[in-house]
């Protein structure tokens, strides 16, 4: 898993070859940590073929203001440096590998 700021957004996600998730949490957000431990997992389950990072909200936030970035946890996914798709809330698992399934 990487982790992302504002220095590195733009070589990993936008630059990279492959389709990125992008997890953008807060340390104090109850919802962002149920999600952590199944954005966890997926970044194993997927590695090699998508990117899954995790973006600070409260320490990026030219990254975060410039993705209109209101409501946590906001999973993004992007593809060939766009962002292509995105989720908002605790959902489940099934629901943000379905979002990745289709990005491959």
């Amino acid at each position: 898993m990487i982790i992302l700021n504002d220095e590195n957004f733009e070589q990993e996600v936008i630059q990279s070859e492959i389709p990125v998730m992008v997890d953008f949490y807060a340390d104090w957000c109850g919802p962002c940590k149920m999600i952590a431990p199944v954005v966890e997992e997926i970044s194993g389950e997927y590695e090699g073929r998508v990117k899954v990072c995790k973006l600070n909200v409260d320490e990026a936030g030219q990254t975060s203001a410039k993705y209109r970035i209101s409501s946590i946890p906001f999973i993004g996914f992007f593809k060939n440096g766009k962002l292509a798709d995105q989720l908002v809330g605790a959902v489940p698992k099934e629901t943000i590998t379905g979002k990745i399934d289709l990005l491959l």
